[in-house]
């Protein structure tokens, strides 16, 4: 069960966390206050295609999205694109809506963006492996533990 695979590997890396089990939601105000955050504090985990084989991914705050130019130039290069649902799927052991850096069948890289560093109280929700199951961590940690690569990769999103 890939909900296991999450919460194994949060135990490995010795990470405290809380698990939320909520069911699915219809809006991030929603899932925010089923899981006690703010909505910045929940975090979407992206998959983000570099080239053939090779993906990582992206840690965005539930009021941003990413910034295609910020993240192609901290990158190098000239051209990302998000895998279709078989492919996330595939390259992650997850369905697109419960993907997590926590226990993916590949450790791809992971690029946080900047907003989510910088406070050491904070504590962010992620998926958990499977639709409607979060887990609430400290946000420092986490991104120390996930030897994330913090930046300015996101902006605001567009009402």
């Amino acid at each position: 069960m890939s909900e296991q695979r999450a919460t194994d590997a949060l135990e490995a890396l010795g990470l405290p966390h809380e698990i939320t089990r909520h069911g699915r939601v219809g809006s991030l105000a929603e899932a925010a206050a089923a899981r006690g955050v703010e909505p910045r504090d929940i975090v979407k985990t992206l998959v983000v295609r570099r080239g053939e084989g090779d993906f990582l991914f992206v840690l965005v705050p539930g009021d941003r999205e990413i910034s295609w130019p910020k993240l192609r130039a901290l990158l190098g290069v000239n051209r990302l694109s998000m895998p279709d649902k078989d492919v996330a799927n595939e390259v992650t052991g997850y369905e697109r809506g419960t993907i997590t850096p926590f226990g993916a069948t590949t450790a791809w890289p992971v690029v946080a963006d900047a907003s989510l560093a910088g406070d050491p109280e904070r504590r962010i929700s992620m998926g958990a492996g499977a639709h409607g199951v979060a887990a609430t961590v400290p946000a420092e940690e986490t991104l120390a533990r996930l030897d994330a690569r913090i930046a300015d990769v996101t902006e605001l999103q567009q009402s």
